[in-house]
């Protein structure tokens, strides 16, 4: 029998390279996976809609060799966005120092500040554990 790069439809037909994150038809995908710490406190926002958002700043690292072999550790801060159950989650229980799964989309939006546009990108969370 010969490997084959497809999966089976529940009606028998064949979806190649199939994964409920990819859009068939263009072949894109939009999927962040990040653990790291919290190291901003969350801020809670309510929108004239009565639509309630906490964002705050998850912070990642990394381990990686310079050119000379020697072991060197970078830090990356991203802005995070969690809308519904999660605001009443990380206002129970979200604190500076938590570590955290995060596993959502990226992203960008534009808003006005003091009369100037500004241009934004964060990860909108789907799902969230606490480590």
């Amino acid at each position: 029998m010969r490997a084959t790069n497809h999966l089976t439809t529940p009606n028998g037909g064949a979806m190649r390279n199939c994964s409920p994150f990819m859009d068939q038809n263009r072949r894109t995908m939009n999927h962040v996976n990040l653990i790291g710490k919290m190291a901003s406190a969350p801020r809670y926002y309510e929108l004239p809609n009565g639509r309630r958002v906490v964002q705050f700043i998850l912070s990642t690292s990394e381990v990686y060799l310079d050119e000379k072999g020697k072991t060197k550790r970078k830090s990356n801060q991203h802005r995070i966005a969690a809308w519904g159950k999660w605001v009443q989650v990380l206002e129970e229980l979200g604190n500076v120092g938590m570590e955290l799964a995060v596993e959502g989309k990226l992203t960008s939006r534009f808003y006005e500040r003091s009369g100037e546009k500004q241009f934004i990108s964060e990860v909108e969370v789907n799902d969230l554990i606490i480590l």
